[in-house]
């Protein structure tokens, strides 16, 4: 599920890397297989993703609210319960998922509230993934009845500025990038990437003296599909990201992104 490469290709590379999951993926892709790496979607958990931001768009938060079935997740007390959460922490400006959990709730702890309704409804509640984020703006997209929240944070609240910001969470959530830009990338993925890129060349047989220079181009290629600026725009594929954001304004930046997906 997490690779798209077939059972026995996996459990072949799983037996070769002695169980290590991450060694296993790249052995796949030095095979040649189609592997769409740990970023492809996966079998869910469910429960409800949201993302909201406050009037201003001076900050806003992502939360996960999950349970363990479908059936429980459409239900509409858990969609209050899960919102009403999102809601207070919006309010009250929670800085992180401990500072949430203890918070007042009902005569109890929010966490304590979760432990009851899990005795209760019979299934595991529990908030798993929560984030602030505050920036001279921050635009919220909820996507695909909640099961994708995003936040962007961008150097403007104009009203143009907030439009194109919800314009990418859209495409943040569709295409799910690893980082804004290719200095956002950590070093450790460049020289993995680089790493698979030559052993591939080497492995088809390129000349030792070009296996560097194929390396770099693949890793271009790393930064154009998986980095948010170089993307090919969704509503407008005869242009990049950043050339997206030069027709809103010649200063308008991402600062960064948060991605909550259930189950990722």
């Amino acid at each position: 599920e997490s690779t798209g490469a077939g059972m026995m290709d996996c459990k072949k590379a799983l037996v070769e890397a002695e169980g290590d999951f991450d060694a296993a993926i790249d052995i796949l892709r030095k095979k040649g297989q189609k592997v769409a790496a740990k970023r492809a979607d996966r079998e869910a958990s469910e429960g409800l993703s949201i993302a909201k931001s406050v009037a201003d768009n001076s900050y806003g938060i992502v939360l996960e609210v999950n349970c363990e079935t479908d059936f429980v997740s459409q239900n509409a007390d858990f969609s209050t319960f899960a919102n009403s959460v999102a809601d207070y922490a919006l309010e009250n400006k929670v800085a992180d998922k401990d500072a949430l959990l203890a918070s007042p709730w009902e005569g109890k702890t929010l966490g304590e509230i979760c432990v009851e309704k899990t005795a209760v409804i019979g299934e595991k509640i529990e908030v798993s993934n929560y984030a602030l984020v505050a920036s001279e703006g921050v635009a919220a997209y909820n996507h695909g009845a909640n099961r994708i929240g995003v936040l962007v944070a961008l150097n403007s609240n104009e009203d143009a500025a907030i439009a194109a910001g919800k314009d990418l969470a859209m495409q943040i959530a569709a295409m799910n990038p690893v980082a804004v830009d290719e200095d956002s990338v950590s070093q450790e993925v460049k020289d993995k990437e680089l790493r698979l890129g030559r052993e591939i060349a080497e492995q088809e047989g390129k000349p030792e003296a070009m296996l560097d220079k194929i390396a770099q181009g693949k890793l271009k290629r790393y930064f154009k599909d998986n980095t948010l600026m170089a993307q090919s725009f969704v509503k407008d594929g005869s242009m990049n990201v950043a050339a997206f954001l030069k027709t809103v304004s010649p200063d308008l930046k991402v600062k960064s992104f948060t991605r909550f997906q259930l189950g990722a």
